[in-house]
């Protein structure tokens, strides 16, 4: 899901956080917690259970970065956000980390003065119908009613989409995904779009996930990611890295269950240094020197952590694609350690 940038206020509000945002890290030790913003609940990716315990895909990705700067990943508050206002807790200085199905864009970068420090999941939008409707392309929506998310670059997409293949559609504006789900579930839309990755986790929270199907089409491209304020580089350094340690791990074969013991020392210089072996990464970025560790224990490699929140093993059943590892035919590839 991916707010557009229709805030001009916002973006007062950005410039004025932005560049006063160095200090994070200190601010974050300081408090002892890091706040992250999610998902106000997108199963899979960021929801609590009936205790309040948050769990998914950009969940885990707020605790390993609270194990990198903090040692422990359940030193995390996290901050629902919906579309329309996470940017604004972010630039407020509410949040000190955005982890929330956010589209990195030209705009959000420059104009909104944010800093996306890596990109966590390559997605698209799609579209959602009802299995007895008979559709099976997004072609046949012509004259269709969609629900489509308020404020959004959703909604560019999808002017741009039906007005390259000549059809007309009629918006139904939801707020939510919540209320997107109660719109389309009770047929007030034909069709629901969003992120294909989002598509997948709303349908798996169905009562009859099989009546549902997700047609074929990609309409553009959406680099996910996590968001930071601008002005911060260490700040930004540090999110990014922690991430790009997470894919390092699944490359090299590093797991929560093995990385102590890889830690004494193994014949691949790589392993060594991003471990803390070798060198002094960690002091580089204000951290100490095994702050990758802490990160990878937290909930395992990018593998781990993608196989046990929204893989083809859970409901949401998500494949690799271009998430996987470069060297399996995906995009995913961690810079060097060194």
């Amino acid at each position: 899901m991916k707010t557009s940038v229709f805030f001009g206020t916002l973006v007062a509000a950005g410039l004025g956080a932005g560049f006063a945002s160095a200090g994070t890290l200190d601010d974050v030790k300081a408090r002892g917690v890091l706040n992250c913003g999610v998902n106000t609940g997108l199963v899979g990716f960021a929801a609590p259970d009936a205790n309040g315990n948050w769990s998914g895909f950009d969940v885990a990705l707020c605790k390993a970065v609270a194990a990198a700067v903090l040692g422990d990943p359940a030193k995390v508050k996290y901050v629902p956000t919906t579309g329309q206002t996470r940017f604004t807790a972010l630039a407020s200085g509410e949040v000190d980390l955005l982890v929330r199905n956010t589209t990195w864009t030209f705009s959000r970068d420059t104009d909104l003065k944010m800093d996306f420090p890596a990109i966590n999941y390559y997605d698209g939008q799609g579209f959602m119908v009802h299995k007895g409707s008979g559709i099976t392309s997004a072609k046949q929506l012509d004259g269709a009613s969609i629900c489509i998310q308020t404020g959004t670059t959703t909604e560019l997409n999808l002017a741009d989409y039906f007005k390259a293949n000549g059809m007309s559609y009629q918006p139904i504006a939801i707020d939510s995904n919540a209320e997107g789900e109660q719109q389309y579930i009770a047929g007030a839309c034909d069709a629901y779009t969003t992120d294909a990755s989002g598509l997948a986790s709303t349908r798996a929270a169905f009562a009859d996930p099989q009546d549902h199907i997700i047609l074929p089409e990609i309409i553009s491209k959406e680099p996910l990611g996590p968001a930071v304020r601008h002005g911060d580089s260490q700040w930004k350094d540090i999110v990014g890295w922690t991430f790009y340690a997470l894919v390092a791990a699944e490359e090299y074969g590093v797991t929560a269950a093995n990385v102590d013991e890889m830690a004494k020392g193994v014949e691949n210089p790589e392993i060594n240094r991003l471990l803390g072996v070798e060198g002094e990464l960690g002091k580089m970025t204000g951290l100490d020197n095994d702050w990758a560790i802490k990160a990878i224990k937290a909930g395992g490699n990018y593998g781990e952590i993608f196989a046990a929140t929204i893989g083809k093993s859970t409901p949401i059943g998500l494949a690799r694609g271009l998430n996987a590892q470069w060297t399996q035919g995906g995009l995913l590839y961690a810079p060097p350690f060194r």
